[in-house]
């Protein structure tokens, strides 16, 4: 059977998207949300003692863990002084029978290029202060996101693992004298981040009505997505998905929403930093 035939018989049947679209228009949802309203968001901390930092998120039935490790290398040739970073997502075939074992895939490059965006443009990690030796040696922070159970809206979940984990995360040991990383030994000092969160939150459209946090079944629905990422009061990054376009009106809408959608992912993230 081809890729695509396979992936025709997996998506929400006709009749189920018709409701949906049905019921979206009444402004209701088959699990009694309102359109803008997570499901509850469930924050696990230090799921691996071998990494910086480690989270376990679950919206819902949807759960992703990610990890943070941190390595050192050569800093780029334009910013000497300064740490960086990587982004990695793996879509585990457990988590859904839509994703395959082999080399990644466009959705788990974009999950990976949407959690990165987020982070990088708002600048929450500090990368001046990941600096060993300048023009030689800095911190490389690596995020690694992996998904266990696929049920909608992969991408504010692991946006949010990783707001997390980087939040919970230690600096490793470093041996100046060995000039090595001394693995399984951390200080007590916190990977430095900025004191506001770069929330990441998706919004979907289907018809003429917008909704966050869509399940499986409603992200097959979903005709345009906006992903935008927002620290207190400012827009650091933005990304659309799908074919469909987005007017001024759809996008006015969207920012309407967009500091009380953020404001509820932060308290979650917060709750479980303290």
């Amino acid at each position: 059977m081809g890729e695509k035939n396979k992936m025709e018989k997996m998506t929400t049947p006709n009749i189920t998207k018709e409701r949906i679209k049905k019921y979206l228009a009444e402004g209701k949802r088959f699990d009694s949300r309102t359109p803008f309203q997570f499901r509850d968001i469930v924050i696990e901390s230090k799921v691996s003692k071998n990494a910086e930092g480690s989270v376990r998120v679950k919206l819902g039935k949807t759960e992703v863990i990610v990890g943070i490790k941190m390595g050192v290398s050569t800093p780029y040739a334009d910013s000497p002084d300064k740490g960086t970073m990587m982004v990695t997502s793996e879509l585990l075939p457990l988590s859904s029978p839509r994703f395959e074992y082999g080399p990644p895939r466009f959705p788990a490059i974009e999950l990976a290029r949407l959690v990165d965006r987020a982070i990088r443009e708002s600048k929450f990690i500090q990368f001046d202060k990941l600096c060993i030796k300048e023009g030689e040696k800095v911190w490389t922070v690596f995020i690694d996101i992996y998904t266990i159970n696929d049920d909608g809206n992969l991408q504010d979940a692991a946006s949010i693992g990783a707001l997390a984990a980087l939040k919970n995360a230690k600096m490793p040991k470093y041996d100046e004298k060995e000039e090595k990383v001394l693995y399984g030994e951390w200080t007590e000092e916190n990977l430095p981040v900025a004191k506001d969160l770069p929330i990441s939150m998706t919004f979907h459209r289907i018809g003429n009505n917008f909704l966050i946090d869509p399940t499986r079944e409603e992200e097959d629905v979903s005709e345009v997505r906006l992903t935008v990422g927002s620290t207190a009061g400012m827009i650091s990054s933005m990304q659309k998905g799908n074919s469909k376009t987005l007017s001024m009106e759809d996008l006015n809408i969207i920012l309407d929403n967009v500091e009380s959608v953020r404001k509820t992912i932060a308290e979650a993230i917060e709750k479980q930093s303290k």
